[in-house]
């Protein structure tokens, strides 16, 4: 499983990479957002998780990382969603804006002519 987790988040962070590295700003955009995906996803693998325990320490239990989950990379991850999926709704109004004012949806502004 752990083979499966890191695969797919280098092919999310190559695809994103990829992406931004294109020269239309909707590619871009969705390059961001696959680097953000992994990230996430990188972060909430990172939380030592555990299939059927609780997230928080029960009574009685030492308190330690071999009998709960840690609840602090779920909420960053959760946190990181919302923030992300604000910024891309900024940079698609803003790409938007750009697109109405250039004529293009080029990053550097200027379409290559053939």
């Amino acid at each position: 499983m752990e083979v499966l987790l890191a695969l797919v988040i280098g092919v999310l962070a190559a695809s994103g990479i990829w992406l931004v590295l294109r020269p239309r700003t909707f590619q871009v955009v969705m390059g961001l957002a696959l680097l953000s995906y992994a990230v996430n996803l990188f972060i909430f693998s990172m939380g030592s998780l555990m299939i059927d325990r609780p997230p928080i320490v029960s009574p009685g239990v030492p308190a330690n990382l071999e009998h709960y989950t840690d609840p602090m990379p779920q909420s960053l991850v959760l946190t990181a969603i919302v923030i992300g999926f604000a910024t891309t709704a900024l940079f698609l109004v803003v790409l938007l804006a750009a697109r109405g004012l250039s004529g293009t949806d080029h990053v550097d502004g200027e379409q290559d002519e053939p």
